[in-house]
């Protein structure tokens, strides 16, 4: 294993900050792992350091295919994880809204040019971040759709989905958006978790990278081989909202099938406790996301349901 520092930022009050690259094997730049850009993604983080440690050992095993190199770097943003805030402390700006960077720039673009210097010349790119929205996923693989997007290949990694959206116009500020314009196979991977460590997503992540590793020729490592992919457009997803504010009473969790009518949540006043909506599945089909907070605001989505034909 060699270790790297990526970028390093001065700092008057405290360490410098140091982004840090673990890289496994030599020769080809196989492909680039990069957890936390944010400050509460410690689940990323977690999950970066499960590979860190499994890769060492596949590397001391010599089953990292000569000519392949393997890099990680799980941590973008340790400033703000050290003080529990998502964005940048001092602008509260998104290094993951900052790429491919401008080294003269803000201190935001100046540390994702850095990252992108060292990340941007792989042949496969993948991500562990989280999203804008509070809440929990069923652990899938996400794209962009930006003619560089590969939907066959994103199957290899084993995840339940295959997930691809339409990209907006402050997506191609993002690491992935970048790496793919860059010819970088670029893919973020989700579990249901980011402020909080849930270690049978967190395996089913590492399992996942491993299993896609392993079938593109890059490491040899036998392992369960996950799920065969089904891939869904965002578009087809259905958006579930609540129209009042209150206590959010969540019945239906991630994964879970439901049908037209059935209930998901309440919402009660916090102060009374009368239930002021009832919120109920539109259609039959999967669980693919819920919001997580104890208090919601009128008008937010809760639930992101996969419609089904499902009878049963």
């Amino acid at each position: 294993m060699e270790e790297q520092i990526f970028f390093e930022l001065n700092s008057v009050y405290r360490d410098n900050m140091r982004i840090k690259g673990y890289t496994f094997g030599s020769g080809e730049k196989s492909a680039c792992i990069v957890g936390a850009t944010r400050g509460n993604e410690v689940q990323q983080v977690y999950i970066c350091s499960r590979l860190i440690n499994i890769l060492g050992q596949l590397e001391q095993q010599n089953k990292i295919k000569d000519g392949k190199s393997v890099t990680v770097v799980p941590c973008v943003n340790s400033h703000s994880m050290n003080i529990g805030k998502r964005f940048w402390s001092t602008d509260n700006t998104d290094i993951n809204r900052m790429f491919p960077g401008y080294d003269l720039g803000e201190t935001t673009q100046r540390i994702a040019a850095g990252v992108f210097k060292n990340v941007s010349n792989y042949k496969f790119g993948i991500q562990f971040t989280s999203f804008y929205m509070q809440g929990s996923f069923i652990p899938h693989v996400r794209m962009m759709k930006t003619g560089f997007e590969d939907i066959e290949l994103a199957k290899d990694f084993g995840l339940p989905y295959v997930f691809r959206r339409e990209a907006r116009p402050y997506d191609t500020t993002t690491l992935n958006y970048n790496w793919q314009i860059w010819e970088t196979k670029a893919f973020s991977v989700y579990t249901n978790a980011t402020d909080s460590i849930d270690t049978n997503s967190a395996a089913e992540a590492v399992n996942a990278v491993l299993s896609f590793l392993n079938k593109q020729g890059i490491i040899d490592y036998n392992c369960h081989e996950g799920y065969i992919s089904k891939f869904i457009d965002g578009q087809e997803l259905v958006n579930v909202k609540t129209l009042t504010a209150g206590f959010f009473i969540r019945y239906a969790q991630v994964n879970a099938r439901v049908k037209k009518g059935d209930l998901l949540a309440v919402i009660a006043d916090p102060y009374t406790g009368e239930v002021t909506d009832r919120i109920t599945s539109p259609t039959n089909g999967i669980v693919f996301f819920h919001a997580d907070q104890p208090v919601i605001y009128s008008h937010t989505p809760l639930y992101r349901i996969i419609p089904t034909d499902d009878l049963i």
